[in-house]
């Protein structure tokens, strides 16, 4: 439990009582590569962090193509924050991609959590700020640079999950076919 609580204590300093709380509104569960966390169509239940091993968020459209949205190894959150904070039907499937151990938060126990720790409510504040900031650039990256320039910003921000993710994953995630993402790279590689 010390990986959520230093993920915390970057922000917010809690003091023993609370992070004794905190640890008793969690549950940690150990999941298999392949196991589903969140069905797209449900409402969100919860918050997930890793403790170990690697978890992604994707959509499936009408030409049932993946869009992968975002990649969660160790010490990183995610979740459908759409359905989560609405509590509507979200769009999202949560995946565990690799045999994983992931805590999980309720969206009740997070309520319970701002009202008897309020410091936690400046902590998901603050992560829920980064990645709306995240999106943003992400969105914009996608709006203005080339395919090669989104996966070598990938490369330089995620260097670890390069050798995790499967390259069809990685091609979801900069918004490239598969086959494009594998020329993409061969001219990459000869440059």
């Amino acid at each position: 439990m010390t990986l959520i609580l230093d993920n915390i204590a970057k922000i917010v300093s809690l003091t023993e009582a609370e992070k004794e709380l905190f640890l008793s509104k969690i549950e940690t569960k150990q999941y298999k590569a392949k196991t589903i966390l969140h069905n797209a169509g449900e409402i969100c239940k919860h918050s997930y962090f890793v403790n170990f091993g690697l978890v992604r968020s994707f959509n499936i459209n009408d030409n049932i193509v993946e869009h992968v949205l975002h990649f969660a190894c160790e010490g990183w959150w995610i979740g459908d924050m759409y359905s989560l904070l609405s509590q509507k039907p979200g769009n999202l499937f949560i995946e565990v991609m690799e045999d994983a151990e992931v805590v999980l938060l309720s969206k009740e126990n997070q309520e319970q959590l701002y009202f008897e720790i309020p410091k936690l409510e400046r902590f998901f504040r603050i992560l829920t700020e980064k990645s709306l900031v995240a999106h943003q650039e992400r969105l914009m990256d996608n709006l203005s640079l080339s395919a090669e320039e989104r996966f070598d910003k990938f490369c330089k921000r995620y260097p670890t999950l390069i050798q995790r993710v499967p390259q069809k994953q990685i091609a979801s995630y900069i918004g490239v076919t598969p086959e494009f993402f594998s020329k993409m790279k061969s001219r990459m590689l000869k440059k």
